[in-house]
Protein backbone atom coordinates (compact mmCIF):
# COMPACT_ATOMS: atom_id res chain seq x y z
CA UNK A 1 0.00 0.00 0.00
CA UNK A 2 2.77 2.19 -1.06
CA UNK A 3 0.56 4.95 -2.13
CA UNK A 4 -2.81 4.64 0.39
CA UNK A 5 -2.78 7.59 2.67
CA UNK A 6 -2.98 6.51 6.48
CA UNK A 7 -6.32 7.13 7.51
CA UNK A 8 -7.16 4.51 4.97
CA UNK A 9 -4.84 2.06 5.38
CA UNK A 10 -5.71 2.18 9.12
CA UNK A 11 -9.13 1.17 8.27
CA UNK A 12 -8.75 -1.39 6.05
CA UNK A 13 -6.27 -2.66 8.56
CA UNK A 14 -8.65 -2.73 11.17
CA UNK A 15 -11.59 -4.57 8.58
CA UNK A 16 -8.90 -7.11 7.88
CA UNK A 17 -8.67 -7.46 12.05
CA UNK A 18 -12.08 -7.96 12.42
CA UNK A 19 -12.13 -10.16 9.50
CA UNK A 20 -9.29 -12.56 10.49
CA UNK A 21 -11.27 -12.54 14.02
CA UNK A 22 -14.89 -13.52 12.80
CA UNK A 23 -13.31 -16.54 10.63
CA UNK A 24 -11.63 -17.71 14.40
CA UNK A 25 -14.54 -17.09 16.21
CA UNK A 26 -17.71 -17.56 14.04
CA UNK A 27 -20.81 -17.23 14.95
CA UNK A 28 -19.89 -15.72 18.51
CA UNK A 29 -18.44 -12.35 16.61
CA UNK A 30 -20.88 -11.88 14.21
CA UNK A 31 -23.83 -12.34 16.93
CA UNK A 32 -22.54 -9.39 18.94
CA UNK A 33 -21.04 -7.49 16.15
CA UNK A 34 -23.33 -7.74 13.20
CA UNK A 35 -26.32 -5.37 12.84
CA UNK A 36 -29.78 -6.64 13.95
CA UNK A 37 -32.87 -5.37 13.82
CA UNK A 38 -33.50 -3.06 17.28
CA UNK A 39 -36.51 -5.22 18.20
CA UNK A 40 -34.28 -8.03 18.09
CA UNK A 41 -33.26 -9.72 21.47
CA UNK A 42 -29.77 -9.85 19.45
CA UNK A 43 -29.62 -6.28 18.87
CA UNK A 44 -27.07 -4.36 20.95
CA UNK A 45 -26.61 -0.26 20.84
CA UNK A 46 -22.84 -0.44 19.75
CA UNK A 47 -23.85 -2.45 16.36
CA UNK A 48 -24.44 0.32 13.95
CA UNK A 49 -20.92 1.03 14.42
CA UNK A 50 -19.23 -2.77 15.02
CA UNK A 51 -21.46 -4.22 12.13
CA UNK A 52 -19.51 -1.91 9.83
CA UNK A 53 -15.92 -3.73 10.06
CA UNK A 54 -17.69 -6.84 9.50
CA UNK A 55 -17.53 -9.37 6.24
CA UNK A 56 -19.15 -12.41 5.35
CA UNK A 57 -16.35 -13.58 3.34
CA UNK A 58 -13.12 -13.14 1.19
CA UNK A 59 -14.91 -11.39 -1.57
CA UNK A 60 -17.07 -8.99 -0.06
CA UNK A 61 -14.13 -7.38 2.09
CA UNK A 62 -12.05 -7.41 -0.87
CA UNK A 63 -14.29 -5.07 -3.00
CA UNK A 64 -15.23 -3.11 -0.24
CA UNK A 65 -11.22 -2.55 1.11
CA UNK A 66 -10.48 -2.18 -2.63
CA UNK A 67 -13.16 0.68 -3.48
CA UNK A 68 -11.89 1.95 0.01
CA UNK A 69 -8.63 2.18 -0.98
CA UNK A 70 -9.30 3.61 -4.90
CA UNK A 71 -11.38 6.40 -4.13
CA UNK A 72 -10.96 6.89 0.31
CA UNK A 73 -7.22 8.02 -0.49
CA UNK A 74 -8.12 11.07 -3.44
CA UNK A 75 -10.65 12.36 -0.50
CA UNK A 76 -8.10 12.07 2.29
CA UNK A 77 -5.88 13.52 0.56
CA UNK A 78 -7.86 16.92 -0.28
CA UNK A 79 -9.57 16.85 3.01
CA UNK A 80 -7.00 15.49 5.32
CA UNK A 81 -6.95 12.50 7.82
CA UNK A 82 -9.72 14.02 10.83
CA UNK A 83 -12.22 14.97 7.97
CA UNK A 84 -12.01 11.52 6.02
CA UNK A 85 -12.90 9.47 9.22
CA UNK A 86 -15.29 11.55 10.61
CA UNK A 87 -17.00 11.42 6.68
CA UNK A 88 -16.96 7.58 6.84
CA UNK A 89 -18.31 7.11 10.52
CA UNK A 90 -20.83 8.97 9.87
CA UNK A 91 -21.61 7.40 6.42
CA UNK A 92 -21.77 4.42 7.84
CA UNK A 93 -24.04 5.27 10.58
CA UNK A 94 -25.89 7.22 8.10
CA UNK A 95 -26.27 3.55 6.22
CA UNK A 96 -27.08 1.89 9.83
CA UNK A 97 -29.81 4.54 10.34
CA UNK A 98 -31.55 4.04 6.72
CA UNK A 99 -31.54 0.06 7.16
CA UNK A 100 -33.04 -0.30 10.34
CA UNK A 101 -35.99 2.21 8.99
CA UNK A 102 -36.77 0.08 6.10
CA UNK A 103 -36.32 -2.42 8.45
CA UNK A 104 -39.01 -1.18 10.46
CA UNK A 105 -41.39 -0.57 7.38
CA UNK A 106 -40.98 -4.34 6.37
CA UNK A 107 -41.45 -5.85 9.72
CA UNK A 108 -43.90 -4.13 11.02
CA UNK A 109 -45.83 -4.16 7.54
CA UNK A 110 -45.89 -7.88 7.77
CA UNK A 111 -46.75 -7.41 11.33
CA UNK A 112 -49.43 -6.14 11.33
CA UNK A 113 -50.72 -7.94 8.67
CA UNK A 114 -50.65 -10.85 11.13
CA UNK A 115 -52.29 -8.73 13.89
CA UNK A 116 -55.06 -8.44 11.62
CA UNK A 117 -55.26 -11.76 10.89
CA UNK A 118 -55.91 -12.72 14.65
CA UNK A 119 -52.49 -13.68 15.37
CA UNK A 120 -50.90 -12.71 18.76
CA UNK A 121 -47.76 -10.53 18.66
CA UNK A 122 -46.33 -11.77 21.48
CA UNK A 123 -46.32 -15.30 19.56
CA UNK A 124 -45.22 -14.02 17.23
CA UNK A 125 -42.25 -12.20 18.67
CA UNK A 126 -41.47 -15.24 20.21
CA UNK A 127 -40.88 -17.86 17.14
CA UNK A 128 -39.07 -15.30 15.58
CA UNK A 129 -36.74 -15.01 19.08
CA UNK A 130 -36.12 -18.46 18.26
CA UNK A 131 -35.14 -18.13 14.67
CA UNK A 132 -38.15 -19.71 13.14
CA UNK A 133 -41.74 -19.15 11.54
CA UNK A 134 -44.92 -20.30 11.58
CA UNK A 135 -46.19 -21.53 8.31
CA UNK A 136 -50.12 -20.54 8.91
CA UNK A 137 -47.71 -16.69 8.02
CA UNK A 138 -46.97 -17.92 4.56
CA UNK A 139 -50.56 -18.14 3.85
CA UNK A 140 -51.52 -14.87 5.09
CA UNK A 141 -48.36 -13.04 3.56
CA UNK A 142 -47.21 -12.91 0.13
CA UNK A 143 -44.12 -14.26 -0.98
CA UNK A 144 -42.18 -11.53 -0.92
CA UNK A 145 -44.20 -10.03 2.36
CA UNK A 146 -42.99 -12.89 4.05
CA UNK A 147 -39.34 -12.60 2.49
CA UNK A 148 -39.23 -8.93 3.87
CA UNK A 149 -41.02 -9.48 7.45
CA UNK A 150 -38.38 -12.14 7.86
CA UNK A 151 -35.65 -11.04 6.95
CA UNK A 152 -36.24 -7.06 8.59
CA UNK A 153 -36.30 -9.58 12.22
CA UNK A 154 -33.54 -11.97 11.70
CA UNK A 155 -31.21 -10.96 9.36
CA UNK A 156 -28.43 -9.42 10.05
CA UNK A 157 -26.41 -6.50 8.33
CA UNK A 158 -22.51 -6.52 7.69
CA UNK A 159 -20.01 -4.62 6.31
CA UNK A 160 -18.17 -1.52 5.34
CA UNK A 161 -20.57 -1.08 1.99
CA UNK A 162 -23.01 1.98 3.23
CA UNK A 163 -19.53 3.49 4.01
CA UNK A 164 -17.89 2.71 0.77
CA UNK A 165 -21.34 4.33 -0.61
CA UNK A 166 -20.79 7.61 0.78
CA UNK A 167 -17.36 8.10 -0.10
CA UNK A 168 -17.97 6.81 -4.00
CA UNK A 169 -20.98 9.70 -3.98
CA UNK A 170 -18.06 12.27 -2.70
CA UNK A 171 -15.55 10.86 -4.95
CA UNK A 172 -17.89 11.40 -7.68
CA UNK A 173 -18.97 14.99 -6.81
CA UNK A 174 -15.13 16.45 -5.65
CA UNK A 175 -14.32 14.71 -9.24
CA UNK A 176 -17.23 14.14 -11.51
CA UNK A 177 -15.05 13.94 -14.81
CA UNK A 178 -12.41 11.14 -13.34
CA UNK A 179 -13.05 8.19 -15.35
CA UNK A 180 -13.42 4.80 -13.65
CA UNK A 181 -12.09 1.64 -15.95
CA UNK A 182 -13.77 -1.58 -14.28
CA UNK A 183 -13.31 -4.82 -14.27
CA UNK A 184 -16.35 -5.56 -15.86
CA UNK A 185 -16.96 -2.55 -17.99
CA UNK A 186 -14.30 -2.74 -20.87
CA UNK A 187 -15.00 1.47 -21.62
CA UNK A 188 -13.96 4.21 -18.74
CA UNK A 189 -16.96 5.78 -17.21
CA UNK A 190 -16.99 9.11 -15.93
CA UNK A 191 -17.63 8.98 -11.84
CA UNK A 192 -20.60 11.68 -12.77
CA UNK A 193 -22.59 8.93 -14.79
CA UNK A 194 -21.25 5.70 -13.10
CA UNK A 195 -21.55 6.55 -9.23
CA UNK A 196 -25.73 8.06 -9.83
CA UNK A 197 -26.73 4.85 -11.91
CA UNK A 198 -25.46 2.02 -8.96
CA UNK A 199 -27.37 4.00 -6.28
CA UNK A 200 -30.56 3.92 -8.58
CA UNK A 201 -30.23 0.46 -9.14
CA UNK A 202 -29.89 -0.14 -5.17
CA UNK A 203 -33.25 2.00 -4.69
CA UNK A 204 -34.95 0.21 -7.52
CA UNK A 205 -33.46 -3.08 -6.20
CA UNK A 206 -34.86 -1.97 -2.44
CA UNK A 207 -37.98 -0.93 -3.53
CA UNK A 208 -38.79 -3.89 -6.28
CA UNK A 209 -37.40 -6.68 -4.45
CA UNK A 210 -35.88 -7.54 -7.75
CA UNK A 211 -32.03 -7.71 -6.89
CA UNK A 212 -29.73 -6.16 -9.63
CA UNK A 213 -27.05 -7.11 -7.87
CA UNK A 214 -27.66 -10.28 -6.25
CA UNK A 215 -28.77 -11.78 -3.12
CA UNK A 216 -28.63 -10.74 0.75
CA UNK A 217 -27.55 -7.05 -0.22
CA UNK A 218 -28.68 -4.56 2.36
CA UNK A 219 -29.76 -1.97 -0.75
CA UNK A 220 -31.00 0.72 1.50
CA UNK A 221 -28.01 0.47 3.79
CA UNK A 222 -26.12 1.52 0.40
CA UNK A 223 -28.74 3.93 -0.73
CA UNK A 224 -28.49 5.65 2.86
CA UNK A 225 -24.62 5.74 2.43
CA UNK A 226 -24.83 7.62 -0.31
CA UNK A 227 -27.40 9.72 0.67
CA UNK A 228 -25.48 10.73 3.73
CA UNK A 229 -22.36 11.33 1.94
CA UNK A 230 -24.12 13.78 -0.86
CA UNK A 231 -25.74 15.73 1.81
CA UNK A 232 -22.10 16.08 3.76
CA UNK A 233 -20.53 17.52 0.84
CA UNK A 234 -23.22 19.04 -0.58
CA UNK A 235 -23.09 21.30 2.77
CA UNK A 236 -19.55 21.54 3.39
CA UNK A 237 -18.73 22.42 -0.62
CA UNK A 238 -21.85 25.41 -0.13
CA UNK A 239 -20.24 26.50 3.47
CA UNK A 240 -16.76 26.21 2.48
CA UNK A 241 -15.24 23.88 5.07
CA UNK A 242 -11.82 23.60 4.26
CA UNK A 243 -9.44 21.21 5.80
CA UNK A 244 -7.76 23.82 7.66
CA UNK A 245 -10.72 23.25 10.08
CA UNK A 246 -9.99 20.25 10.99
CA UNK A 247 -6.73 19.73 11.82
Amino acid sequence: MRNVTETVKQLIIINIIFFIGTQILGDVAYKYLSLYNPENPDFKYWQPLTHMFMHGNLMHIFFNMFALFSFGTALEQMWGAKKFLFFYISCGLGASFIHILSNYYFFHEGLNTLLANGIQKSEILQVLGEGKYDSRWTEILSKSGFESFTSAFMTPAVGASGAIYGVLVAFAFMFPNAELALMFIPIPIKAKYFVPVIVSLDLFSGVTGFSVFGGGIAHFAHVGGALFGFLMVWYWKKNQFNSNRWN
